[in-house]
């Protein structure tokens, strides 16, 4: 079926998808991590990526960022094949990507500015007073305080090292963002508070957010959207209400244990 402009319905779910995974195996050192596993993330989603410790998620995650090799299966971002790819295509892709990867991984020898500015000086060719300037707008939009720019990451706490992170991965005003277990060694509050401006954040700045996490907090508060990582494979996908529903045994476990119910009460009331 076509709509007015002649684009048909399943052209459109298409042009919808900013990341493509199809069929996917990653084995390292003949170990299969990942076998022939397939996902989609659609545009201004955020998908909570979950499974067990040790079940592949951050590899999947190195995977579509192209730090890890696959062995078989395709991996499209924003419709175009990484794999096949021309160098000018890669790097526009990479310019539309944001990355904060677990524990923040920020340089200890820069301050948050200079972190924040990482990207801007591998990409972009531009004047020290406005990269300041784009730096400090960042940093200002994670909701960090302006003397935080000129701190080392030593000078920081855990929340605030989280925020400096998330606005190096904003720097380029990407179109989708890779977070790397974001809230894990947070407390409670700092982590409800970091899920609050993600999804602030989504809205602001018509973000895709693709979240790789085992906080039930987050996935109950913040995603759209939830895939289950189990047996090498996307075992369940949905919403938490479909995962509420599953009888999948590790979901069952995982999304209707005493804490989930709790959760579950709390934020239907």
């Amino acid at each position: 079926m076509a709509n007015g402009n002649g684009v048909t319905t399943k052209e459109q779910d298409e042009g919808d998808i900013v990341l493509s995974v199809r069929d996917v195996t990653v084995a390292i050192e003949d170990k299969v991590i990942l076998e022939r596993l397939s996902l989609d993330i659609k545009r201004g989603e955020i998908l909570g990526f979950v499974g067990a410790s040790g079940a592949g998620k951050s590899v999947l995650l190195r995977t579509i960022l192209g730090l890890m090799r696959k062995q078989t299966g395709t991996i499209k971002l924003f419709g175009v094949d990484v794999d096949k790819a021309s160098d000018m295509e890669r790097l526009r892709i990479d310019m539309r990507l944001g990355v904060l990867f677990q524990h923040g991984a920020l340089f200890s020898a820069l301050t948050v500015l200079e972190n924040v500015q990482v990207p801007m000086r591998e990409y972009l060719d531009l004047p020290k007073k406005l990269m300041n300037e784009l730096a400090l707008l960042k940093i200002e939009l994670v909701g960090l305080p302006p003397d935080a720019a000129q701190k080392f990451p030593s000078e920081l706490s855990g929340g605030m090292i989280k925020r400096a992170a998330l606005a190096r991965s904003l720097a380029l005003d990407p179109d989708i963002v890779f977070l790397d277990e974001p809230t894990s060694g947070l407390d409670p509050i700092s982590a409800a508070e970091f899920d609050e401006l993600v999804v602030k954040l989504r809205d602001t700045m018509d973000l895709t957010v693709y979240m790789v996490t085992h906080d039930l907090d987050t996935l109950f508060t913040a995603c759209d959207h939830v895939a289950v990582l189990g047996n090498k494979r996307v075992l369940v996908e949905g919403t938490i209400d479909d995962m509420l529903k599953s009888e999948e045994p590790w979901v069952k476990s995982y999304f209707r244990g005493k804490r989930a119910r709790q959760l579950d009460l709390a934020a239907r009331a």
